[in-house]
């Protein structure tokens, strides 16, 4: 996940990748849509992911829209609400260290596991377990009504 700052787009944050950071198998637009190369999507999305399981999100992988990768954010919510953020340890879409540096200058509450970028899939837990953790915090938080 992405967490640009004021200013800053997905195409800011990927433009210039730390030296051996794994690149993204995506192909060249598609009629203004970008797409993962389907052989090579279960190695760097869904490495955990159960091979059918993983060949099927390959199959069904939804476009995204070229111009999206150039949408700046104007103002970042983390930077008037809490966040949190799940760092996966073995993303292979967005390098670890990217994601501890985004999550950090966010201030989010930090949890990391061990997976790759389809961790809702492969550990679906875990991402929930955090949802709830985040979820039970802002209730803490909120004030009571009558």
């Amino acid at each position: 996940m992405f967490a640009p700052d004021k200013g800053e787009s997905v195409e800011t944050l990927i433009k210039d990748p730390p030296p051996g950071a794994p690149v993204p198998p995506i192909l060249p637009p598609q009629n203004g849509f970008l797409f993962l190369d389907k052989a090579k999507f279960p190695a760097s999305f869904a490495a955990d992911v159960e091979t059918e399981k993983a060949a099927f999100m390959a199959d069904s992988q939804v476009p995204w829209g070229v111009t999206a990768l150039g949408g700046a954010i104007t103002e970042p919510a983390w930077k008037t609400k809490p966040s949190w953020y799940l760092i996966v340890t073995d993303d292979k879409m967005i390098p670890p260290a990217a994601q501890r540096a985004m999550s950090k200058r966010a201030g989010s509450t930090v949890v990391e596991v061990g997976g790759s970028h389809a961790i809702y899939v492969s550990k679906p837990g875990s991402v929930a377990a955090l949802i709830e953790q985040a979820a039970k915090s802002v209730k803490a938080e909120m004030p009571l009504t009558s």
